[in-house]
């Protein structure tokens, strides 16, 4: 398959790309086309690269025999961090993409980093692999952390990150409901064995929000008996109400993690191939907020964690809605 892909991407790539810079010539514009082939070939030049290199890894530890030994883990934390970092810093570029950091509750004296060394326990909204892929560069540039991630299994098809993550302290789940049990079981391993320099990162939502989906987890709230929850569910209009059993378990897994609260929007309806082709050659720019909360400020029953939660993702949802285009701004909330 990587060797098909190699020969796909040598033999077209190049033809795609003088079409592309040509019409580009004759019908001068956004150059949309020319941006996205380039941003492809890059991506797929990244795939050709890394799989040697994972190849030669997996040989030089004996057969995968030492791949999860703290060096081989070292090394390929470093690969991950150095495709990330390309492929943001190279799409930053391309699409128009600024982003615009704000800070608050850090417990370090400079405000700018979390406290060295601490692990965290990370909560974001999820709005798409783009923006996940930021805040995975973000978490590895600014904050000097590690990330463990729970993925959706589809990933797996990308043999980059199949070969890569696969070899890190990452889980790749199915996010049916029937699996729930072992998604929540995978989010204690991982928090269970975090070292200094790690951070969990936890998506509450469980997915992108999307009009059906949004309205599903109201009724599901609404059919356990959950009123007051579904009422308030309703009130968030841009974001998927929480659920806590992941956090839960992390926390009940390593009592001792600080919670980081990441808000962001800006590219939140890129969800069609021609939302994106009209987005590509506009001036775009993400909002990201990142509000610290110490561990001893953070509930620890199980109904109090939830309503805590919950009253957080309100907040964000206040913030989220504040910035985006074309949307009234609603009114501050104490605390954001």
């Amino acid at each position: 398959m990587w060797a098909l892909g190699a020969g796909v991407f040598v033999g077209v790539m190049p033809i795609a790309l003088l079409l592309a810079a040509l019409r580009c010539v004759l019908w001068p514009g956004s150059q949309r086309g020319l941006r996205l082939l380039a941003f492809a070939a890059l991506y797929l030049g990244l795939e050709l690269v890394v799989m040697p290199m994972a190849l030669g890894t997996w040989l030089a530890s004996g057969l995968g025999w030492a791949l999860q030994r703290p060096a081989f883990v070292a090394l390929h934390y470093r690969l991950f961090a150095l495709v990330i970092g390309v492929l943001v810093n190279c799409g930053s570029r391309t699409f128009a993409l600024t982003i615009e950091r704000q800070w608050a509750g850090w417990p370090a004296q400079d405000a700018s980093t979390p406290a060295a060394g601490q692990p965290l326990l990370v909560l974001s909204r999820h709005a798409g692999p783009g923006d996940s892929m930021l805040l995975i560069h973000e978490l590895f540039s600014r904050a000097r952390r590690r990330p463990r991630i729970v993925l959706k299994h589809t990933l797996q098809w990308d043999p980059m990150i199949d070969l890569i993550l696969n070899r890190l302290p990452m889980r790749f789940v199915n996010p049916a409901a029937q699996r729930q049990g072992e998604n929540v079981a995978a989010i204690a391993r991982l928090a269970r064995t975090m070292t200094s320099g790690d951070a969990l990162l936890v998506f509450p939502e469980g997915g992108k929000v999307t009009p059906t989906r949004r309205r599903r987890a109201i009724d599901r709230l609404r059919r356990a008996g959950r009123e007051q929850a579904a009422r308030r569910a309703e009130s968030i209009r841009h974001l998927m109400p929480p659920k806590p059993r992941g956090l839960q378990a992390a926390l009940a897994a390593r009592h001792d993690l600080d919670v980081v609260i990441v808000a962001h929007t800006g590219l939140d309806d890129l969800n069609t191939l021609p939302e994106l082709w009209c987005a590509v050659a506009r001036d775009k720019t993400l909002h990201l907020r990142w509000h610290a909360v110490p561990a001893a400020r953070v509930p620890r029953d199980p109904c109090g964690l939830a309503a805590w939660v919950f009253a957080e993702w309100e907040r964000m949802d206040a913030w989220v809605g504040a910035r985006r285009p074309m949307q009234p701004a609603r009114a501050a909330v104490t605390g954001w």
